[in-house]
């Protein structure tokens, strides 16, 4: 489904992207780990389009993602947003609803709301929170409602975008839960870029680990603690000894 060629990208001197190869197959749950700077979120925006690589080529379904008709590509995407990025001058329904409400996938206000309630309901809130404002919610409903906004529009592909951060440990297992059943559920192909290890094995079918610019390590996610990788090893176990250096 989606498929990056030797990538490049730089900003100024700072050369991020250094020739990334990565292959997400259809129905696939990909997590990209990798330290704080490494390049992922930039690698998520190269995929979207938001960021033009310098070199190299992003293919979706087997389409160049650079010669992509953008309201269809983009229509085909879900994405969960690290800060939940929900609009606070918009009721918790109309939130959800957003992309059903305007452009190629409007549809009548009734059904937008319908659809947003259902969604809700998936992620675990109840009907009356569709009236609310983002601001009356918890962190942890927040996050729910981005990721009922996530699958509102039934995408084929969702990006997750550091999806626990800034929760406590037994909602972050609420969110990786949902977010695991869900694109089972909805047979989506899904790429999460994120640092925390419990949503990596959560969430995971497999697991790439971007360092120096490259994909250093992929494969399945249950090799993660077998891996022999020595890069992927310091990571996973959080050691401040090894080939990766800490910022000090």
């Amino acid at each position: 489904m989606i498929e990056l060629q030797n990538v490049h990208k730089a900003f100024g001197d700072n050369k991020v992207l250094q020739g990334v190869n990565l292959t997400i197959q259809t129905g696939e749950s990909m997590v990209i780990i990798g330290g704080s700077g490494t390049g992922k979120s930039v690698l998520l925006k190269s995929v979207l389009g938001l960021i033009k690589p310098d070199s190299g080529v992003i293919k979706l379904d087997g389409q160049d993602v650079a010669t992509a008709e953008r309201d269809a590509f983009l229509a085909r995407f879900g994405m969960l947003f690290q800060g939940g990025a929900l609009f606070d001058s918009l009721p918790v329904w109309q939130n959800v609803a957003f992309r059903l409400l305007r452009g190629s996938l409007k549809r009548p206000i009734e059904e937008a709301r319908a659809i947003a309630i259902e969604k809700l309901r998936r992620v675990g809130l109840k009907s009356a929170v569709a009236d609310l404002f983002p601001a009356e919610l918890s962190g942890g409903m927040q996050k729910r409602v981005g990721l009922a906004r996530a699958i509102a529009a039934e995408p084929e592909i969702i990006f997750f975008d550091e999806p626990t951060t800034g929760l406590d440990p037994i909602m972050a297992g609420v969110i990786n839960e949902l977010i695991r059943e869900i694109v089972v559920e909805m047979g989506a192909t899904a790429m999460t870029i994120t640092h925390d290890m419990s949503s990596v094995r959560a969430i995971a079918d497999k697991v790439a680990m971007l360092h120096d610019g490259i994909i250093q390590w992929t494969g399945p996610v249950a090799k993660l603690d077998d891996s022999g990788d020595p890069y992927l090893d310091q990571f996973i176990h959080g050691r401040a000894e090894g080939p990766i250096e800490a910022v000090r």
